[in-house]
């Protein structure tokens, strides 16, 4: 029996992933905070940009309008105030919800893809593995908070299905996969319910692997017999994973999403608010289920196939040359991007609402959870990073000071303004990574000498 590094990847049921969740796993159970419970991420990543305007309230007085659009700082709380069209499937959560406009996004690649560097603020070099310089901040909130799977990457990018490779990053120079289908999702999360019997042979295969043996027989040697070692010993953890999950089938299994018959084969024949749904209730059933308390979710990109949407239920709409004012079934592009992006935020919607509904400590599980949506690629289909707009909604224990308002930021050159390295900083030091700074310097702040490093200090509570 020989089995190269090569054949492992490709029969086990770990799938080519299994490199990429490693780095997570150093503790198998979640950590809790003060509040006896975990913080939780959910990541939505967007195509073709959020134009600033859209997000803009509607009835802003004629000061604030005047100072918005002239891109100078602004407050207000958002319950005095309409939300534009798009966003009022989030009405009654609007005390939960921040409306940040002013980040740039200069150190993360733009124009039609960011790649892995919207979440790691470094420029990506079209998606060159050597260009990813740290581990993205999604993981790094994962270690803050370990689960089972530590970390769980969703994608529709491109129309594609399975295990596939992800934007997320686990530590320099590795590419995350991700589940780019709901059925995918579903029988790999939920495998030790579904399967336990694959999780036994992921076991055994681990431990060949692992063994002397198993290295002899590859017949592998030299540098890449090193590099298999080192996968090896990285993987180990997942074995442990397994074993763990395992013992947790019987909770696990109280939790396994219904998924419906069109979903079967990766869905070919499922329309997009239908994938978007059943995709949202396996990460909802994820979360409930403990097994990761952090998800990154691509929910589309320019070669994301958007067919089903309401408004253009018979066109297979491209998102790429939608970005051009290309009109589809007759109706103009704003409108339908207008519509994709209120597809969106049903899902954002649905989330909220399953987690309140379901008990945590003395309240419930979207208390300790933040959603934050945002484009992959700045201010509109071809980003420049001036602006990356936010949309975050936040539950009562939020590590923040933030929610219930529309903030504007000082724009980029000024004084005070802010970067998404520093957003994510934020993020980092109110969860317990007190890193001094996250993510690459913007060079033209650098160069104006203005200062950049740090969190956002009016935001941490």
């Amino acid at each position: 029996m020989t089995i190269s590094r090569k054949t492992f990847l490709k029969t086990s049921a770990l799938g080519a992933g299994a490199i990429g969740l490693a780095p997570s796993f150093n503790q198998l159970f979640a950590a809790a905070d003060t509040n006896g419970v975990p913080k939780r991420f959910i990541f939505i990543r967007k195509s073709s940009g959020i134009r600033p305007l859209e997000t803009a309230l509607l009835n802003f007085s004629d000061k604030d309008k005047a100072l918005d659009e002239e891109k100078l700082p602004v407050e207000v709380d958002l319950d005095k105030y309409e939300l534009p069209k798009w966003l009022r499937g989030l009405d009654e959560h609007k005390e939960h919800m921040t409306i940040l406009q002013g980040l740039s996004a200069k150190m993360s690649e733009n124009v039609h893809f960011s790649f892995s560097s919207v979440m790691g603020c470094f420029k990506s070099n079209r998606n060159s593995l050597s260009a990813i310089k740290r581990t993205t901040v999604d993981f790094e909130l994962a270690k803050l908070f370990p689960s089972p799977f530590g970390h769980v990457e969703l994608s529709f990018a491109g129309g594609r299905s399975g295990i596939v490779s992800g934007y997320s990053a686990p530590a320099p120079h590795t590419r995350n996969y991700c589940y780019a289908d709901p059925e995918t999702a579903r029988n790999e999360l939920f495998k030790s319910v579904l399967n336990p019997e694959a999780v036994n042979s992921d076991n055994e295969m681990l431990a060949f692997l692992k063994s002397k043996e198993g290295l002899m027989e590859s017949g592998i040697k030299g540098h890449e017999k090193k590099r298999q070692e080192t996968h090896i010993h990285s993987i180990e953890s997942i074995r442990d994973r397994n074993e763990k999950l395992i013992t947790m089938s019987g909770s696990i299994a109280q939790h396994l999403p219904d998924l419906a018959p069109i979903h079967a084969n990766g869905g070919a024949n499922a329309s997009t608010p239908e994938k978007q749904s059943a995709m949202t209730d396996v990460l909802i059933a994820a979360l409930k289920a403990g097994l990761t308390n952090v998800v990154t979710y691509t929910i589309d990109d320019l070669g994301t196939p958007v067919t089903g949407l309401p408004g253009n239920e018979t066109d297979r709409v491209g998102i790429h040359p939608l970005g051009h004012n290309e009109a589809f079934g007759g109706v103009p592009a704003w409108k339908t991007r207008e519509q994709i992006r209120i597809s969106h935020v049903n899902q954002v919607n649905t989330i909220i609402e399953k987690l309140k509904q379901t008990p945590e400590g003395t309240g419930n599980m979207f208390d300790n959870t933040m959603i934050l949506y945002f484009p992959e690629n700045g201010e509109t289909h071809h980003g420049v990073g001036k602006e990356s707009p936010f949309l975050i909604m936040a539950g009562n224990n939020c590590a923040l000071d933030i929610s219930g308002r529309y903030i504007r930021l000082p724009f980029l050159g000024n004084e005070g303004h802010k970067t998404l390295s520093n957003w994510y900083t934020t993020l980092l030091n109110a969860h317990g990574n007190p890193i001094e700074h996250y993510g690459d310097l913007d060079l033209e702040m650098a160069r104006k000498k203005l200062p950049q490093t740090g969190a956002i200090k009016q935001f941490m509570t």
